[in-house]
């Protein structure tokens, strides 16, 4: 097996071409079987093994530096940069992370998680290294999926403008997680170029600008002219062009002689170049191939048939959201659905077939989705963005001046809120209750259950202005549906009652909280009162006030930051009243949480039914905290 003889990239410098392409299938196989235990993100990395390899061929890390973009798709890289041995740790507590990370490894350029940011990041290395007096090349590599992100052209007009020694690599295959959206998409997929073109071009430019010495402006003008129209007849890359970058493409990813003989060429370059290649999503794995967009992000399956080994009885939360609005969507044609390139992650497929003309796929353009939202609220629509949590932060600026400032009815779905498990500290939605929380004429919900998120949903409909809710990555319970109904803003409710100490929860923890108070209340004899908040904003000021008075002990539980998240509100709250009690915030910590399932993530943060019987046991037998 070659694949045990290569540790780092320099074993691979000596290979042949057919070795290399022998060595890709080993690489494949290996991801497949890691992935297939573990579950991650295997169509783009199966889809990028050629690449990856031509790049580390041809290029010199960590002389050189390769950045890749959302890191998800470089699995390959690991496997080449010294983390073999350690592969099958893939996405578990304790082992490699599923995303880049500096500190796993110095061939890491830079920690990558979220899409749309190599291009700026690899423009700073490069000009820091100018700066620097320091030798390398620097390679971003990026998906024709992140370039529907704003910020990636943004970077590229910078670089453009600098005329920066930056090679861009675009891998285009087609899709970003679900099939690209958009006219830049639709350009990629006609864009069609000869390499050899560009050394003609070079040569007509130099003879032009000959012919230009000492012509008058008139003339200067003209043939200016003349030559942006026949770059642009040979170039469909012209779009790159007009950015400042020399283009080269698209080249077949898969075919490990083309592109180490155009990253040979591209390396001798100096100024922006762009190498447009093309690649399979899923390249290797029949399945992968056929339906890419659900190996995106898989859990683990069957390697024979590709079925998910273990799906659960209950619904998701995305799906009871998906499911509830297209039912709401029936009766009120008012109601439109956004996702930023999500719509099987967030269940809005489904409303996406049943209603095409009101569904909207902006791409991985969060900024542009919430805004859009915007402008369809001012008409009379009452549009709900599904964008998780990690992703929201992005667009922070719309909501507020776009949203809030203007008070429109937008709903505002956080999926994935709270602890997303495998996924790690990129994809964590842990921010989102402290930065929406100061936002004015904001309503910020949560639900206990499938129930109650039915009932979310429809009061926001009546509610008039913004508004947020906020839900798990976990299935929801089960319990038999009943008719949604109308919530009176900021409204709590009381589940148990009690004396002598208070647990007020937002949000799906209130389960794990109320078995917690049983079995603490038969070993303690004490009596304690559990309230579902539901809402993080408006607060039910009276009833919190009133049980904070009478037990003097208040313990709040949340699934995000528990510094100026809900318990912060509450804190904040008592002390506006003047009023003492002993308060305990239950939350995540002031550090980025690791990667392991979510169960266990939540056991080992303090989170689970133990941790918070834990937590009741000290705050009743006086402990210091």
């Amino acid at each position: 097996m070659l694949i045990d003889r290569v540790n780092f990239p320099s074993d691979i410098k000596g290979l042949t071409f057919e070795e290399l392409e022998k060595l890709a299938l080993e690489l494949r196989q290996r991801i497949l079987e890691v992935v297939s235990r573990n579950g991650g993100h295997l169509s783009p990395s199966l889809g990028m093994v050629e690449l990856v390899l031509a790049l580390h061929y041809v290029f010199d890390m960590p002389k050189d530096r390769i950045v890749f973009d959302g890191g998800y798709q470089a699995y390959s890289h690991k496997l080449i940069t010294g983390r073999k041995e350690y592969f099958d740790t893939l996405k578990v507590w304790g082992g490699l992370g599923g995303f880049l990370r500096r500190d796993e490894s110095p061939y890491d350029i830079f920690g990558a998680g979220h899409v749309g940011t190599s291009i700026s990041s690899a423009l700073g290395i490069r000009e820091a290294l100018r700066l620097k007096n320091e030798d390398g090349k620097v390679i971003a590599v990026i998906g024709d999926g992140a370039m529907t992100c704003g910020m990636a052209y943004e970077a590229l007009n910078h670089a453009g403008e600098l005329k920066s020694d930056l090679i861009v690599v675009l891998n285009d295959n087609g899709m970003s997680i679900a099939p690209n959206r958009g006219a830049i998409a639709t350009y990629f997929s006609k864009i069609m170029a000869e390499p050899l073109f560009y050394r003609a071009r070079e040569i007509t430019k130099r003879l032009i600008g000959e012919i230009m010495v000492g012509k008058g402006q008139d003339v200067i003008r003209k043939v200016r002219k003349f030559e942006e129209s026949l770059i642009s007849l040979f170039t469909p890359g012209i779009l790159f062009e007009g950015l400042g970058f020399y283009y080269f493409g698209p080249i077949d990813g898969h075919n490990i002689r083309e592109l180490v003989d155009i990253f040979r060429k591209v390396k001798e370059w100096h100024g922006p170049i762009l190498v447009h290649v093309k690649t399979k999503k899923g390249r290797g794995y029949k399945p992968a191939e056929d339906d890419p967009e659900m190996f995106h992000r898989i859990p683990p399956f069957d390697i024979k048939t590709g079925k998910v080994l273990s799906k659960s009885k209950t619904p998701s939360f995305s799906s009871v959201f998906a499911n509830f609005l297209v039912n709401l969507a029936e009766k009120d044609k008012r109601i439109v659905a956004i996702t930023a390139a999500m719509a099987l992650g967030t269940g809005l497929d489904i409303f996406q077939k049943r209603f095409p003309d009101r569904f909207f796929d902006v791409g991985i353009a969060e900024q542009h989705a919430i805004t859009m939202a915007a402008g369809l609220a001012v008409e009379g629509m009452r549009p709900f963005p599904a964008i998780y949590s990690t992703f929201l932060q992005r667009a922070y600026d719309q909501i507020i001046h776009d949203v809030a400032l203007q008070n429109l009815p937008v709903t505002i779905c956080i999926d994935r809120a709270g602890i997303v498990g495998e996924d790690g500290p990129t994809h964590h939605g842990v921010f989102d209750i402290a930065y929406l929380r100061p936002i004015p004429n904001m309503v910020l919900m949560a639900p206990a259950d499938e129930n109650e998120f039915r009932d979310m949903i429809l009061t926001s409909l009546e509610l008039g202005r913004p508004c947020a809710i906020r839900y798990p990555r976990d299935n929801a319970f089960g319990f038999p549906e009943r008719e949604p109904k109308v919530l009176r803003v900021g409204e709590a409710e009381i589940k148990k009652d009690g004396k002598d100490l208070v647990i007020i929860v937002y949000g799906t923890l209130l389960w794990e909280a109320l078995k917690a108070v049983e079995e603490a209340e038969k070993e303690l004899g004490a009596k304690i009162a559990v309230i579902n908040a539901r809402f993080a904003k408006p607060l039910h000021t009276e009833l919190i006030c009133d049980y904070a008075e009478m037990t003097g002990r208040v313990i709040t539980i949340e699934e995000a930051r528990r510094d100026g998240g809900f318990g912060s509100a509450v804190l904040e709250l008592l002390a506006d009243k003047n009023i003492k009690a002993q308060v305990i915030r239950m939350g995540t910590p002031d550090e980025f949480v690791e990667q392991g399932s979510r169960k266990q993530l939540l056991q080992l943060i303090g989170l689970d039914k133990d941790g918070i019987k834990r937590t009741i046991e000290k705050i009743l037998l006086g402990a210091n905290f």
